[in-house]
């Protein structure tokens, strides 16, 4: 079964110096049908106005990863990391026991927009951690690049879960295929552009859903740039 999750029919919130839209209930939006899929938990969209952000806040037993699509998004926390991510880049922290952090964009002259998803760990109590590669658009033209994995395979940056997160970008002919395990949920996230997933059209902020489907199949695109979750069924 495939299910489409318009990007339109998303959360929203405007703070002003916020702009946001939640794939699934978080803070103020709640919706029962889209709460979490599988570990998947959080897939925002947010766009920081220049020279704001978000103050010091704290986190617990989470897998968090950033996703940077325009701009910088500068980091710190409490163990002592300090770093500027930008496209291209995945920054993953393990919230684990606690751990406080603080993201900003110090560029007075653009926002800065990303993505920044959740994913719950497959155990609780773990010790804080970070980690941030870069992945070169060389990389992801025309293929799922993996970025995000549970054991680190193919220099991924690594999560406390049996989930998989694949990046790709897609121009004109361009295609590629992600086989699903049986038993295995898969989760189409569209970050730009549009392409035709699994034969129908998806454009920016758009999603599909995957449940007992043998594969995600991913072509014709235009200026796409599209996100692959490979999950366990919770």
């Amino acid at each position: 079964m495939i299910t489409a999750r318009p990007g339109r029919e998303r959360g929203h919130a405007d703070h002003g110096w916020l702009k946001s839209a939640h794939s699934f209930s978080f803070a103020d939006y709640f919706d029962p049908k889209h709460t979490q899929f599988g570990p998947l938990r959080v897939i925002n969209e947010d766009r920081i106005a220049a020279g704001t952000g978000f103050g010091k806040h704290g986190h617990r037993d989470m897998e968090i990863v950033s996703y940077v699509l325009d701009g910088a998004l500068a980091h710190e926390d409490s163990m002592g990391n300090r770093a500027s991510i930008v496209p291209g880049e995945v920054q993953r922290m393990s919230a684990g026991t606690g751990v406080m952090h603080s993201e900003f964009n110090h560029n007075a002259g653009g926002e800065t927009h990303f993505l920044q998803i959740w994913i719950i760990p497959n155990r609780k109590g773990v010790a804080p951690g970070y980690e941030q590669k870069m992945f070169s658009a060389e990389d992801k033209r025309g293929r799922l690049r993996l970025v995000v994995s549970g054991d680190g395979a193919e220099g991924s940056v690594t999560i406390h879960q049996d989930a998989r997160l694949y990046a790709g970008l897609f121009d004109g002919e361009e295609s590629a295929v992600l086989p699903l395990a049986a038993g295995r949920l898969g989760y189409a996230h569209m970050a730009r552009g549009s392409a035709r997933i699994n034969g129908q059209v998806l454009r920016a902020g758009d999603a599909l859903l995957f449940e007992g489907e043998p594969a995600v199949a991913i072509e014709a695109g235009d200026a796409a740039e599209v996100l692959v979750f490979d999950l366990p069924a919770q």
